[in-house]
């Protein structure tokens, strides 16, 4: 897996928050995520790669309210995320038997 750190900020009202995410962090998060725990690793995820200076600003922004928390760990997971093209071939209808 690689080591690349990719700087993103993002802007949440009209406060900027730096953070630093790479690949290892990302895949912790998707790995801890459950049908029934997903407020938990967003808040892990956001606070794990926040920039330090940011860290007690941005942890009282997500005592808030819990959608907060996903809502801004959404944007980060999605500005990370790669653009790639994916296209699905149709299948064919008859059935191989």
């Amino acid at each position: 897996m690689s080591n690349d750190r990719t700087e993103i900020t993002l802007e949440v009202g009209e406060k900027e928050f730096e953070f630093v995410v790479d690949p290892a962090v990302i895949s912790k998060y998707i790995n801890s995520l459950t049908q029934t725990n997903k407020i938990a690793p967003a808040n892990n995820l956001l606070m794990n790669t926040i920039v330090q200076k940011q860290r007690a600003e941005l942890k009282d922004l997500l005592g808030s309210n819990p959608l907060t928390t996903l809502q801004i760990a959404g944007a980060l997971v999605e500005e990370y995320s790669p653009t790639i093209e994916i296209s699905v071939k149709k299948r064919s209808a008859t059935l191989n038997a």
